[in-house]
């Protein structure tokens, strides 16, 4: 394993975020598999929330499903890297301020959130929406 995935996998465990993310996971009834790049990739998660395909706690990956495509794996992986750049456990908030934002200025969760930006929209199945004020509206 690359040094950058050891470094994060350390850091992950040190704030905590990933025994946060091993916690949900047996909560949730996850199973857990090794994954690459130091990842725990937790399948059958139970539970609704939060809305997504996949989602990532520390170096845990969570998802209600059995299988992981390779693009969403790269995605989630970047959400990794988020945490440890976070310090861990605030990158909770800010992810929700992030999410808040993008509401205000693109109507939906993810276009103007900068997290998911730089984990890459489209590998995480996210579309692009306009910011609000530049979308036409009819009879203008």
């Amino acid at each position: 394993m690359d040094k950058r995935f050891r470094f994060r996998r350390v850091a992950n465990s040190l704030n905590l975020a990933t025994p946060l993310g091993l916690l949900i996971a047996r909560i949730g009834g996850a199973t857990r598999q090794p994954g690459p790049n130091g990842l725990i990739l937790a399948f059958g998660y139970r539970y609704r929330f939060p809305v997504a395909s996949a989602f990532t706690i520390g170096n845990v990956v969570l998802t209600r499903s059995n299988s992981l495509n390779h693009r969403l794996v790269l995605h989630e992986d970047r959400h990794a890297t988020q945490w440890a750049w976070c310090a861990g456990l605030p990158m909770l908030p800010l992810y929700l301020i992030a999410m808040l934002v993008s509401a205000i200025v693109c109507g939906d969760r993810a276009s103007c959130n900068v997290f998911e930006r730089l984990a890459d929209l489209e590998d995480g199945g996210y579309p692009r929406a306009p910011l609000r004020w530049r979308t036409r509206r009819s009879g203008d």
